[in-house]
């Protein structure tokens, strides 16, 4: 998992596949709640609020990550919606959630040695599919302590919603630096970026939104 040059935001945890986060009491939405603005550029918008705290979402299709455990959504879990100002009942939405909504537009093409996620050489890692739709692919990925992934170039625009927090020591352009992510945190890696990554902490889950080209 990336992060040069990525756009990061704050509040709670890390990056990649099976195993669960501690199961989390889900907190209650303030009756003026408005969603925050994580990340936003040409290719997407993204937003860390709570269910039900839904002001200041575009009503636009989206992908909707729970973060807590709930009666009819597990931590980690990921689905689509056409509106994501305005989900259905059967999203059963407790607890923080982060919204991605994918914006329109054209994508350059991929760098020819571009790689998917999980594609790249690495150790200790799993990645396992959510979903994939003509928009998005969703996938949950795990890295374990010591987890290493290779030296690559992404082949597509790709959101890093963190779903624990952890230690990622990053290599680009010649530089290494460790980020601390926190629980709710999202990070874009960009389409062409191209980095290695090493865990220096404690496992790390997250939510990976991979964006298909408009």
């Amino acid at each position: 998992m990336r992060s040069l040059p990525l756009i990061v935001a704050s509040l709670s945890t890390a990056a990649a596949l099976h195993a669960a986060p501690m199961p989390r009491q889900a907190p209650r939405a303030g009756r003026d709640a408005s969603a925050r603005v994580l990340i936003e550029n040409a290719r997407v918008r993204v937003y860390r609020t709570t269910a039900g705290a839904l002001t200041g979402v575009d009503h636009a299709p989206g992908v909707i990550v729970s973060l807590d455990d709930s009666a009819g959504a597990k931590a980690g879990s990921a689905v689509w919606v056409n509106d994501a100002a305005a989900p259905p009942s059967t999203a059963n939405l407790r607890g923080t959630i982060v919204i991605v909504q994918p914006r329109s537009g054209a994508a350059a093409p991929p760098p020819a040695a571009a790689s998917k996620p999980g594609d790249a050489p690495f150790t200790g890692m799993s990645f396992t599919p959510i979903f994939d739709n003509d928009r998005v692919s969703a996938i949950r990925a795990r890295m374990e302590v010591g987890a290493r992934e290779g030296f690559h170039t992404h082949a597509s625009d790709t959101i890093v919603v963190h779903l624990s927090g952890g230690a990622i020591e990053d290599t680009a352009d010649g530089r290494t630096v460790v980020n601390r992510w926190k629980r709710g945190d999202a990070e874009f890696e960009a389409l062409g970026s191209s980095h290695s990554a090493r865990n220096v902490g404690g496992a790390v889950d997250v939510v990976l939104v991979v964006l298909k080209p408009q």
